[in-house]
């Protein structure tokens, strides 16, 4: 039996307690990420949904009107959705909804940053890659006990460094523990990158 609401995704069972919870950015499916989790940390267990929706026949987690322009109901939406397929998955494999750290890249960083802000109880920790802010919850979410790490690109032509910095203080602002990491990179994820979310994972 499957989780409901179906997302279609890759389980990977670990061998700790610690559940990854990858996000591929457009255009990406549920087996990209699976070596970049496995890089992070080898003995988690590994969660990866495929994207719901389509942009040109390309997968992402939700819709935008345009480049950086976010449709917010279909966020909210596909946000809670994916919460709540977490949540059924975490009881069909029997993870720890306790240790699940989301990991996105992109679009899926930013649906990572959106869990967040609307659905904190399903996170412990995040790792996000190339993030902007999703959106300003009405309600502050408590966020006192969640570790998040940002990677940046300083050459990043999608995402300027103002962006990344407003998401880091709002994710602050809610009492998160926040460390951001510049790289000199652009869009693309880089090794150094992985890296350093490695070293700060096992922190």
């Amino acid at each position: 039996m499957r989780p409901q609401p179906d997302f279609i995704h890759e389980f990977v069972p670990g061998k700790s307690e610690r559940t990854l919870l990858l996000l591929h950015g457009t255009g990406g499916n549920e087996r990209d990420l699976i070596p970049l989790g496995h890089e992070l940390d080898p003995n988690a267990a590994l969660l990866s949904p495929r994207g719901k929706v389509l942009e040109n026949r390309m997968p992402r987690f939700f819709r935008r009107l345009a480049e950086g322009v976010f449709d917010l109901e279909d966020l909210k939406n596909r946000t809670h959705e994916l919460a709540d397929f977490v949540a059924a998955a975490a009881k069909h494999y029997k993870i720890d909804i306790k240790h699940i750290i989301a990991v996105g890249y992109s679009n899926g960083a930013n649906i990572a940053a959106s869990l967040l802000l609307l659905r904190p109880e399903i996170l412990s920790a995040a790792i996000l890659f190339r993030a902007m802010v999703p959106l300003i919850p009405e309600t502050e979410p408590d966020l006192d006990s969640v570790r998040v790490w940002i990677g940046a690109g300083s050459n990043d032509p999608i995402v300027p460094a103002s962006e990344t910095k407003e998401l880091a203080e709002l994710l602050r602002g809610a009492g998160a523990n926040v460390t951001i990491r510049f790289f000199q990179a652009g869009h693309d994820l880089t090794q150094q990158d992985v890296e350093a979310a490695r070293k700060w994972l096992k922190g």
